[in-house]
């Protein structure tokens, strides 16, 4: 299963630590879903895949942060670098 993440919310900031909830599509069934930071890091952490699609045939898949301080997050990750295609997302 793959997650098509698109929409974010974020609270006291505006980096990728500061998202607290996402929204989503099930790639395979099209369902709707939406969960905490936590649930999407666990998803990918159990094996789960989750991506962000510009719709301009660019797709950046989601990765895990594990900073050294402070709970895990996640990123985006194409082409070997971390991105920002999170935080181009519809906010809600």
């Amino acid at each position: 299963m793959s997650r098509n993440i698109t929409a974010i919310r974020q609270a006291g900031g505006d980096k990728h630590q500061h998202i607290v909830h996402l929204w989503w599509n099930e790639r395979e069934t099209g369902t709707p879903g939406n969960g905490p930071r936590a649930e999407l890091v666990s998803y990918i952490e159990h094996g789960g895949r989750a991506y962000v699609d510009d719709g301009r045939g660019h797709i950046a898949a989601v990765g895990v942060v594990a900073p050294t301080s402070g709970p895990k997050y996640v990123q985006t990750h194409a082409d070997g670098v971390w991105t920002d295609n999170l935080l181009a997302l519809p906010r809600r």
